[in-house]
């Protein structure tokens, strides 16, 4: 059995702006230092075997305090980039579908199973490895992928995670289970109220 602890980045002013991110490399922003900060005070004590994060800033500048709290060494991973949405980068997501129906019809935006297929296959080559393993990825590889792993929403569902937030997701006999999903709190007082 695996415990995983999935983590959307730390906002960015892409964020505040409601842009598509994508392949765009934004850093923090105070906010997001602040979101990075609490899930390192969050997580740092679980017993994190690995801290692994998408090479862009966004991730690894959320991964950094993590590591650093759980005395791992970070780790990045590309397989777990944001979804590339092509010369859609920086745009409005309500532009694009406005212009095109949806996400999945625009011209050049990264098909959502590629998406899921290199997350997926990012996951599970974490099946047989000691944890809890904290990964810090993005909202759209985060939906997409509790989605194929995890399709019945829990504590709310699926969509959307927040900014510097978490979710459980285990791996065991059973396969993969979303435990807990987009939480801001300490995982002790999490499982505590359950």
């Amino acid at each position: 059995m695996v415990d995983i602890y999935l983590c959307r980045h730390g906002r960015t002013p892409l964020n505040v702006a409601g842009r598509l991110r994508g392949r765009l490399d934004p850093e923090l922003d105070l906010v997001g230092v602040a979101e990075a900060r609490d899930l390192a005070r969050h997580l740092g004590g679980l017993g994190i075997t690995r801290v692994i994060a998408s090479p862009l800033k966004r991730a690894v500048q959320t991964a950094t305090p993590i590591a650093e709290s759980a005395g791992v060494r970070l780790e990045t991973d590309a397989r777990l980039l944001d979804r590339d949405y092509g010369e859609f980068d920086g745009t409005s997501q309500e532009e694009v579908i406005a212009r095109y129906g949806s996400l999945e019809a625009a011209p050049g935006v990264e098909p959502a199973e590629a998406v899921i297929e290199r997350a997926r296959s990012a996951l599970e080559a974490l099946v047989s490895e000691p944890g809890p393993i904290v990964v810090v990825s993005h909202d759209a590889v985060l939906r997409l992928v509790l989605d194929a792993l995890a399709p019945i929403p829990i504590d709310g569902g699926h969509l959307p995670p927040r900014t510097g937030s978490w979710s459980l997701l285990r791996n065991d006999a059973v396969g993969w289970q979303l435990v807990v999903v987009n939480r801001k709190d300490d995982p002790f007082e999490t499982a505590l109220a359950r």
